[in-house]
């Protein structure tokens, strides 16, 4: 794999995360004007990259030799962790380190991210929160919004690269506080999702075909933005990821230990964790998260013993 570069550091920025995201961030970052370098832990994902006309790199190390802005687009605040680790490791000998910037697209644990934040602020580390709200066809689209959380000034020093990411942006307080915002809007669109797909059985079992049922749904107020988005998909019965069930189950998992943190019961996103859950085990995970209506459709109800 070719790691040689010419980049110049303030017009590069490197992704750690070549998955859906971090695949539909570089093209944002390319479209403009930024020139992307990228890792991954999958040798398959950085093929993938290389193949889409971007430079991969061996190592998040290496990247640091061409770029000082990291984007992160990993699974989860483990992940994020990991590459903190590596960067803290490749600083060791220096004695007067250059300011580095990590801007944390996940989805992770509130509380961890904000002690992470807290703790890189004394190591010359910038830590950005910037999850976003979209799958990653609208963030490819530049129709996500960026939830920011972290120091203003910080982020204001970003802009450029922040509006390469999103046009839309929020930022909610700090560090910590996108993160809290991110699992509160994706609990209601998550739910929404789930909705219109069981309201979509429902109405098969009444005798109402699925694409009748989405019009009436459009045009009633019943719309919802997860109508508009997975609707068609759920229709067609066409699953090709653009977000999928088992990363919703691992936000859904954080929002519930969230809630117990404060004894607060989340009872429809407890059957929400249940039913993603099932439809992994029946080897769903890895498709788009509107295949929830193949596992709605898969429980069945007993029968009523006959007198």
């Amino acid at each position: 794999m070719n790691t040689s570069s010419v980049f110049v550091p303030d017009q590069c920025v490197g992704i750690v995360g070549l998955g859906l995201v971090g695949s539909a961030l570089a093209k944002r970052l390319k479209t403009a004007g930024y020139q992307c370098i990228g890792f991954d832990v999958r040798f398959e994902a950085m093929e993938v990259f290389e193949a889409a006309g971007f430079k991969a790199c061996a190592s998040v190390n290496s990247m640091l030799h061409q770029t000082n802005t990291l984007v992160l687009a990993v699974f989860d605040t483990s992940g994020v962790l990991a590459v903190v680790e590596q960067i803290q490791e490749h600083r060791k000998n220096q004695t007067r380190p250059s300011v580095i910037t990590l801007i944390d697209c996940s989805t992770g644990d509130p509380i961890r991210l904000a002690e992470l934040a807290h703790q890189l602020s004394a190591e010359s580390i910038q830590f950005i929160e910037a999850p976003l709200s979209g799958s990653s066809v609208q963030i490819e689209n530049g129709q996500a919004t960026l939830l920011l959380g972290g120091d203003a000034q910080h982020i204001e020093s970003l802009r450029p690269v922040l509006n390469a990411l999103a046009k839309s942006q929020v930022r909610v307080g700090g560090a910590g506080m996108a993160a809290k915002a991110k699992l509160a809007t994706n609990l209601v669109l998550g739910l929404n999702r789930a909705a219109l797909a069981e309201g979509m059985v429902f109405a098969q079992t009444l005798g109402i075909q699925p694409e009748t049922f989405l019009q009436l749904v459009l045009n009633t107020p019943a719309r919802s933005e997860a109508a508009v988005v997975k609707g068609d998909m759920m229709v067609k019965e066409q699953f090709e990821p653009q977000s999928r069930i088992r990363q919703h189950l691992k936000d859904v998992q954080l929002m519930l230990d969230m809630a117990d943190l404060s004894s607060q019961n989340l009872p429809l996103s407890q059957v929400h964790a249940q039913l993603m859950r099932n439809a992994i085990s029946q080897g769903d995970g890895e498709m788009d998260n509107a295949a929830i209506i193949r596992q709605i459709r898969r429980e069945k109800t007993h029968s009523p013993n006959k007198k």
